[in-house]
């Protein structure tokens, strides 16, 4: 077992980065809609011109998000950073992760933090480190705070990936069900699980070879009976799914949706009492509009909320529905700034 010493992150010190202002309620493009409830960015300006991969969570001390940010993606100098939600705004971002190796003399760039937030235990933060997706690895960085200091980060062992983008979800026993994928030899989906917050690992093979279906970036859905649905981005035009009736210990084969998807990151969520939103773009080429669908039974969706319709690139959604029953979304807003958009899901019909 291997335990990192708590490593201080000094928000004073952040709070004097050049140019950082809290989001504010207007801004964007994005269409007023029945239920939205809030449209802003979490920031106006930062110290690194491109985001990309937001992440949002609901700690046991408000609403926490996270993103990668730095010269553009795939640089070295792009770090990981987080931001927390008074209610009303935002904080100025503080970089948390970055990928300085241990000699203190290579960098290499992070991707794809995800934050979850177990009913017992600390706040979880995965990232990947690496020059590319097909040659990146998996960390893990923990908060007894609220996500205003972290542990030491953790590399997790070999062939262990984490959530690649969207949220775990903790399963009936306990477990922690990360949805994963690989893109080092076709893209493929698979599914990793813990029982103990990240110490230790499962992982199922690939549920595709990456030929019939190319698919990355599992998003999952609660089903009555347990049974579970992934719905996946892929090359192939659609939103893919598979499910599983055995608490994700085998999955049926991928199958199209009748959802369009151009090649770009979707992310879904079950609410409490039953139905799914899904935040994903509806097109077949492109990332704009960025749209909210609602379904009662994962099959037959409908779009309720239009999220960005403007020209630009709205893309990588994450959703989370909160304590008061609200949905909370994050988005890259262009490569330039995070959007944060809170949604009424009793409105939505």
């Amino acid at each position: 077992m291997i335990r990192g010493s708590i490593v201080l992150l000094s928000l004073a010190a952040a709070l004097t980065l050049a140019g950082c202002r809290l989001g504010t309620e207007t801004g964007g493009t994005a269409r007023a809609a029945s239920g939205m409830l809030k449209n802003a960015f979490i920031y106006e300006s930062a110290p690194f011109p491109s985001c990309h991969a937001s992440t949002i969570v609901e700690s046991r001390d408000g609403v926490v998000a996270a993103w990668f940010g730095g010269t553009e993606e795939k640089h070295p100098d792009v770090g990981i950073w987080v931001s927390h939600y008074n209610g009303k705004s935002w904080s100025v971002p503080v970089e948390v992760a970055n990928g300085v190796q241990d000699d203190g003399k290579k960098r290499f760039p992070t991707w794809n933090p995800v934050l979850y937030q177990p009913a017992k235990g600390p706040l979880l933060l995965f990232y990947k480190v690496g020059p590319d997706p097909d040659r990146w690895w998996g960390m893990l960085r923990t908060s007894e705070d609220a996500g205003r200091t972290w542990s030491a980060a953790r590399r997790l062992p070999d062939g262990i990936l984490g959530p690649i983008k969207n949220k775990p979800v903790t399963l009936a026993d306990g477990t922690l069900l990360c949805p994963s994928s690989s893109e080092d030899d076709g893209w493929r989906i698979h599914m990793e699980l813990t029982r103990d917050l990240g110490m230790t690992w499962d992982k199922t093979p690939p549920l595709n070879d990456g030929k019939k279906f190319g698919a990355i970036q599992p998003a999952i859905l609660f089903h009555p009976g347990g049974r579970l649905q992934a719905l996946s981005r892929s090359r192939n035009g659609r939103v893919v799914e598979c499910w599983s009736e055995d608490n994700a210990k085998t999955w049926s084969e991928l199958a199209v949706t009748s959802l369009l998807n151009p090649n770009s990151g979707i992310d879904a969520v079950t609410l409490r009492d039953g139905r799914h939103l899904l935040v994903y773009n509806p097109v077949a080429r492109g990332r704009t509009p960025l749209t909210l669908a609602l379904s009662t039974d994962g099959k037959t969706w409908k779009d309720v909320v239009t999220l960005e319709s403007e020209p630009g690139e709205y893309s990588y959604p994450a959703i989370i529905q909160t304590r008061d029953g609200l949905a909370h979304i994050t988005y890259t807003w262009k490569r330039q700034r995070v959007k944060h958009v809170v949604v009424d899901t009793a409105t939505l019909r």
